[in-house]
């Protein structure tokens, strides 16, 4: 070993003795916020995005922007775990892109529960047996999660975050062989979301959609001649190889998931507000609905109609607007909105995910 090799290692060792003293003396200060917390909130959204995005800002490097923020969220999560314990339910089972971004958001020190269904999220939170729910809402491929919209339309449950994953599908088997696969089990936004790779590699192979893509890799773990669409964190679960990466049609496909809570969440100062509203049935009330936005300078990033239950042919309206609902111009919008919209319902204000 080099002298110069030497060194570097020795200073490595005392900048981790030095790190591990500060991770300990930051740990030490969460709990005693725990202590004079008079709410019992453990989770601030607004202020842990507040520190991400200073931190970010002060970053110099080598380390990047991503890789700052995972680590630090990682950090928060073994901290606020010192004042109390942390539930969320998730679309399930283990393996799935859902559990991905829970520990995204709210790392490795959350407790999860896995659902079998989005409704099953939503009830969990709803009647307490979990702090939070993380629910998938729109894909930047397959578009809108209806399930998702309709269940906010009626639910009580406030959004209280967001998480934007990046979605690299990978097709899981037992044999690395692409011949002998006869049959693709995944979740339909999955099988959607490959199928020009299917088209070309596995044209003859059944596509079998099925509720997630964690059970797509439970029965492909049955099956020497079928495969599984889902990510690479399901083939160390299942017992299964990669045959194939990245086999999204779109290298840049996304899925942004929604974190729920019964909690508001004050400004970060970099905040997105969501409402779902309906408009008049007359000429010219979906053009009313943005006027109220472009008067008081407020940004809209989002709109997607839904078909509304209350009758055939009409229509909800999902808007997301730059943000927070208790600054002034977006105050003044709302009020607005409220008087030209037949119904508006603020679903919630949280902070921009990073």
């Amino acid at each position: 070993m080099s002298d110069k090799l030497k060194q570097c290692r020795e200073q490595i060792d005392r900048l981790d003795d030095e790190l591990l003293k500060l991770v300990n003396q930051r740990a030490a200060v969460a709990q005693q916020i725990g202590h004079l917390k008079e709410s019992g909130t453990v989770l601030r959204p607004e202020r842990e995005a507040q520190i991400l995005q200073r931190l970010q800002s002060n970053n110099g490097g080598p380390l990047s922007n991503a890789a700052v923020a995972q680590l630090f969220t990682e950090v928060m999560s073994q901290c606020r775990a010192l004042e109390a314990p942390i539930t969320a339910a998730y679309l399930g089972p283990q393996g799935t892109f859902t559990e991905a971004a829970v520990l995204k958001r709210f790392g490795s020190a959350i407790k999860g529960q896995p659902c079998a269904s989005i409704d099953d999220v939503f009830h969990a939170v709803e009647t307490g047996a979990v702090n939070f729910g993380i629910v998938p809402v729109e894909n930047s491929t397959e578009g809108a999660v209806g399930r998702t919209l309709d269940l906010l339309l009626q639910s009580p449950l406030q959004i209280c975050g967001e998480v934007v994953l990046a979605i690299h599908q990978c097709l899981l088997g037992r044999s690395n062989e692409l011949g002998e696969i006869k049959t693709v089990y995944s979740h339909p936004q999955s099988l959607g979301q490959c199928q020009g790779w299917l088209n070309m590699h596995l044209p003859h192979a059944a596509r079998i959609p099925v509720a997630s893509n964690a059970e797509a890799a439970r029965l492909a773990a049955e099956n020497p001649y079928s495969a599984a669409i889902a990510g690479s964190q399901a083939a160390a679960l299942f017992g299964l190889k990669a045959c194939a990466e990245n086999i999204e049609d779109d290298a840049k496909n996304t899925t942004r998931f929604l974190v729920l809570g019964d909690q508001p969440v004050a400004p970060s100062g970099n905040d997105k507000t969501s409402l779902v509203m309906s408009a008049a049935n007359r000429p010219g009330a979906v053009h009313d609905l943005l006027v109220p936005l472009a008067k008081h300078g407020v940004s809209m990033t989002k709109l997607e109609s839904r078909p509304a239950r209350s009758g055939l042919w009409e229509y909800v309206f999902y808007m997301d607007i730059e943000g927070h609902q208790a600054e002034a111009n977006v105050v003044a919008a709302l009020a607005e909105l409220k008087q030209v919209a037949s119904f508006v319902k603020v679903l919630g204000s949280y902070p921009v995910a990073i």
